[in-house]
């Protein structure tokens, strides 16, 4: 279609013709900022310093980028550039001059177009797809007003300029740098959560749920974990911390730690001890990578729960009543930093009570303070139910954490469980005190045979469990020191078999010689034993002992 018989009218320019109002002699514009018209074609080469509507088509058709002008209220077309047609296909024959543009309605133009004829002011239109025969293309479009003279008189019509930037080459380039993104971002979380243990251990005398979830999709995988080990004659460590920083780097520090983590929880050490030896490998791991840490020790024979922090958020402990308390100081700098002697804490942790440790996902906003976000779980710690995973639910929920929350959230919770009836009957425990002496093995042997006759244990079991006290007393005997002790405890699945003295020195698995009349009480607690071990006592002292699996129903 031929539009250049209808004049335009760009802001800055003035039709050919006596000096209108707001120029002087010359027909220059003054300092008036009204746009000034652009007449139709002259009949004769312009004198004044007039723009030729003709001029201004061509300037439009040489254009590479898609231009239109429309006018009126229906907005319909005045011009159209080759590039515009090439964009939209080419007119049809013998169409009506002014017709409306239809793809202009398709890309949700109207609205802007009508905003702009309102107000006089340009305004742009981001990133529209506009479907090709080989590719789709993206485009930027901006809306400028200008006046039209259509008849040759002085009447004049608001229009719309429409200019396209084609911009598919940046929405391609982001389109890609976000799936490269995705693709990180996916091999992070696999990691991660290959990382974390694919099933939580279950010892006898917890309850324990734990759940991981990564932040939204547009944030980058943390950090976070969690884990839990037994430790052998029912004593349960477990252990969550953060790594700072994102992506792949993080995850990877956060598998090792974990790792060193179950290696020096074998060794049964005080927490304390093992915060310490994981703040030294952290520091060789990465010197600039800073984590934070939270390793406990559960002991259902003391009903306490044995803590070091290393920069983590405190225990949250409800009590069976349901109040709510912060397990208390002490709390030391975060693993990496060096330089610091952790010190253990203890929080009575007696049957019906839960624990909750959480990352800094689950409370901390950008908007208020960590303490707020401390006060609301405690708040939601008090209504929540007893079973840990409904615990870990209620959480998330009460907390606002949903998928697209913008941090990783780890939680972990454990609930020592208060237990009745014939349930109690299997979860027993009996003790006691040696003065040393000749006489303290056979005492040892006949406390044993007798708590396990009461039990009701079968006679093989028995007599096991009666070998492994007189063994344990006897060693002990002769490389410890009073004050000594023997203990027994049974639950639904074992038997542990424990006896404490004054030295702190641990026994040894040794293989005695034939001639050899000594040295072979260890020996004999591992092969008739599931399991054994010893350890250091906080308060001095050493405890060695020796579990038994429990037949199971018949």
């Amino acid at each position: 279609m031929n539009f250049t018989r209808w004049g335009l009218r760009l802001p800055g320019t003035q039709r050919r013709s006596a000096a209108p109002a707001g120029t002087d002699s010359t027909g220059v514009p003054s300092a008036r900022t009204e746009p000034k018209d652009i007449g139709p074609p002259p009949t004769r080469p312009p004198s004044g310093p007039g723009v030729d509507a003709h001029a201004v088509h061509e300037l439009l058709g040489q254009v590479p980028a898609p231009v239109a002008v429309v006018h009126g209220p229906d907005h319909r077309v005045a011009y159209v550039n080759g590039a515009y047609a090439t964009l939209f296909g080419p007119r049809a024959p013998g169409a009506p001059a002014r017709e409306t543009l239809p793809e202009l309605g398709e890309l949700g133009l109207l609205p802007l177009m009508d905003q702009v004829q309102r107000s006089g002011t340009p305004r742009t239109l981001k990133t529209r797809r506009v479907p090709g025969q080989t590719r789709d293309s993206h485009f930027t479009f901006t809306c400028t007003p200008v006046r039209l003279d259509l008849t040759g008189t002085p009447a004049e019509r608001r229009g719309v300029l429409v200019f396209a930037s084609d911009v598919t080459d940046q929405v391609v380039s982001a389109a890609r740098l976000r799936e490269s993104e995705g693709q990180q971002r996916a091999a992070a979380v696999t990691l991660q959560r290959s990382l974390l243990p694919q099933e939580l251990e279950q010892p006898d005398d917890l309850r324990v749920a734990a759940t991981y979830q990564p932040g939204g999709r547009d944030a980058a995988v943390g950090g976070d974990w969690y884990d839990v080990i037994t430790l052998g004659a029912g004593r349960t460590a477990v252990v969550i911390g953060d790594v700072m920083g994102r992506g792949v780097r993080a995850a990877a520090v956060m598998g090792q730690l974990r790792t060193a983590v179950r290696a020096y929880a074998r060794l049964d050490l005080p927490p304390h001890e093992v915060v310490q030896l994981l703040d030294g490998l952290a520091s060789d791991i990465d010197p600039t990578q800073i984590a934070t840490c939270l390793y406990a020790v559960h002991d259902p024979n003391e009903g306490t729960l044995t803590y070091a922090s290393a920069g983590h958020l405190p225990i949250l402990i409800r009590e069976r009543d349901g109040t709510v308390h912060r397990a208390a100081e002490p709390v030391g700098p975060p693993l990496g930093t060096g330089g610091w002697t952790h010190t253990s804490g203890s929080v009575p942790f007696p049957s019906g009570a839960t624990a909750v440790m959480y990352t800094d996902g689950l409370v901390e906003r950008r908007d208020a303070d960590i303490d707020e976000g401390i006060d609301a779980l405690e708040g939601a710690l008090a209504g929540a139910g007893d079973s840990p995973q409904i615990v870990c639910d209620r959480l998330l929920r009460s907390l606002g954490i949903s998928e697209e929350h913008d941090d990783d959230v780890a939680i972990l919770v454990l609930t020592a469980p208060h237990r009745r009836g014939e349930d109690a009957d299997l979860f027993r425990g009996a003790a006691l005190d040696l003065l040393g002496g000749i006489e303290a093995a056979p005492r040892a042997r006949a406390f044993a045979d007798g708590v396990l006759a009461s039990w009701r244990f079968p006679e093989e079991l028995r007599d096991l469990g009666v070998l492994a006290a007189s063994e344990l007393v006897a060693n002990s005997l002769k490389h410890g020191r009073a004050p000594m002790g023997l203990r027994l405890r049974r639950t639904d699945r074992r038997l542990i078999v424990e006896v404490t003295d004054g030295d702190e020195h641990l026994p040894r698995r040794q293989v005695a010689q034939p001639a050899d009349e000594a040295g072979r009480g260890m020996q004999v607690i591992a092969t008739i034993a599931a399991d054994w071990g010893a350890r250091r006592l906080p308060e001095g002292g050493k405890a060695v002992w020796a579990e038994f699996s429990l037949p199971g129903p018949s």
